[in-house]
């Protein structure tokens, strides 16, 4: 990735509050220029996935409760207006360029799987894959497939277009028995 992509998207996700899609050796070599400046700065981030590994987790041990259904449904509506939200509000005055939206799906698919599971709804597992692309008047397919059961599994999609890209997020919610 350029630096010049490198910073603007550091740029944009430091306004937005959340810079947590940056690996961590980019956001300690930020850290680093700033300290020779004389100036002092602090950054908070989260680690990608698969740098804990060397931290064991205890498995944890859950009594069986024998519930074949979800208690409550996933709301669909709730989690539209999630999605909504997320990619309005990040996305409406972004130019399509290929490393920042390398860094947004990543960042946008974080926030949106930390709002929706600020929901707290149990006993469902919840999937966000965001894709972004430019808009050249071509057109696009995408597909799915999973082992699904209609009665207690569901998801939520939301498409977004503004004058350079386009934007499609989906968030499955698979009931975890």
């Amino acid at each position: 990735m350029s630096d010049a992509a490198k910073d603007k998207a550091a740029r944009l996700l430091k306004k937005r509050g959340s810079i947590s899609s940056l690996g961590s050796h980019e956001v300690k070599a930020k850290e680093t220029t700033a300290k020779n400046k004389d100036s002092l700065s602090t950054v908070s981030y989260i680690d990608e996935p698969g740098h804990h590994e060397d931290i064991p987790r205890p498995a944890v041990q859950m009594e069986n409760t024998y519930q074949l259904g979800p208690a409550k449904r996933f709301p669909v509506a709730t989690v539209n207006n999630i999605l909504k939200d997320v990619l309005t509000s990040y996305l409406q005055e972004e130019k399509y360029d290929a490393d920042l939206c390398r860094q947004m799906t990543k960042t946008i698919s974080e926030v949106v799987k930390a709002r929706v599971k600020d929901l707290m709804i149990p006993r469902y597992k919840i999937i966000v894959l965001i894709n972004i692309g430019q808009l050249n008047e071509q057109n696009m397919k995408f597909g799915s497939r999973c082992l699904w059961d209609p009665a207690s599994d569901t998801f939520s999609s939301f498409t977004f277009k503004n004058n350079s890209l386009f934007a499609v997020a989906n968030v499955y919610a698979v009931y975890f028995e």
